[in-house]
C-alpha cells in the first residue's frame, strides 16, 4: 500500500467534504420536498433516501471517529499515512472511479420511504460540518494508530485515514446518485 502526505490527504479529503456539504447546500436545501422524495426514475432512492442512508452510517461512524481521536490525543502526530490492505480494498470498491460494482445495502442502513425530507439534508449537512472537524483535529494525530471498527463488522478494525476515505467515497458515490436523480427531474420538465 502507498504511503501518503498526511497534511496532502487531509486536504484533499476537506475539499470534497466542503464539496458535498457546498453542494448539500445551494441544490439539496434549496429544492421543494415533492422532489426530495421522488423516487428515482428507476425505482432507485429519492434524494431523500440517498442522504439518509449516507446519515445513518454518519451515526455510527462520527463518534466512532470522535471517540478514537479523543483516545489518541496525546500521540505525536505522523507526517505520513499507510493505508491497510484492508482499508485500500474497501476504498476501491466505494469510490465512484473505481468501484463500478452496485451493492445492497446493508440492514439498518435502507432508508425508508417516508422521511422529513428537509430535516434529513440539515442533518446531512449538520454531518459534513462535523466530519471537516474530525478531518481538522486529524491533523495533529497519528492517523496510523487510530483504530475504528467498521459497522458491518465491529470486530474489524481500520486506520483512522483509511475509514476517512471509505466515508468520503461512499459519500460521493450517494451524492453522484443523487444528483442523477436531479438531473432526471430537471429532464422530465423540459418539453
Amino acid at each position: 500500500m502507498k504511503t501518503q502526505h498526511k497534511g496532502q490527504l487531509l486536504d484533499t479529503l476537506e475539499n470534497r467534504v466542503e464539496g458535498h456539504l457546498q453542494q448539500a447546500i445551494r441544490q439539496f436545501q434549496n429544492m421543494p420536498e415533492s422532489d426530495l422524495l421522488q423516487p428515482a426514475v428507476n425505482g432507485g432512492w429519492s434524494i431523500a433516501q440517498c442522504l439518509e442512508h449516507l446519515n445513518s452510517y454518519g451515526h455510527y461512524y462520527l463518534p466512532k471517529i470522535q471517540e478514537g481521536l479523543a483516545k489518541k490525543a496525546h500521540l505525536a502526530p505522523k507526517e505520513t499515512f499507510k493505508s491497510s490492505w484492508l482499508g485500500n480494498y474497501f476504498i476501491q470498491m466505494m469510490e465512484p472511479e473505481t468501484g463500478k460494482k452496485k451493492y445492497k445495502a446493508f440492514k439498518g442502513h435502507i432508508p425508508d420511504s417516508k422521511l422529513d425530507a428537509y430535516a434529513v439534508v440539515a442533518e446531512f449537512i449538520q454531518q459534513q460540518e462535523t466530519l471537516l472537524n474530525y478531518l481538522q483535529q486529524a491533523r495533529s494525530t497519528d492517523m496510523n494508530a487510530v483504530r475504528i471498527p467498521i459497522s458491518i463488522a465491529r470486530f474489524i478494525t481500520l486506520k483512522l485515514g483509511d475509514v476517512f476515505q471509505f466515508i468520503i467515497a461512499h459519500n460521493e458515490r450517494h451524492i453522484q446518485q443523487a444528483m442523477r436523480n436531479v438531473e432526471n427531474y430537471k429532464k422530465s420538465f423540459q418539453i
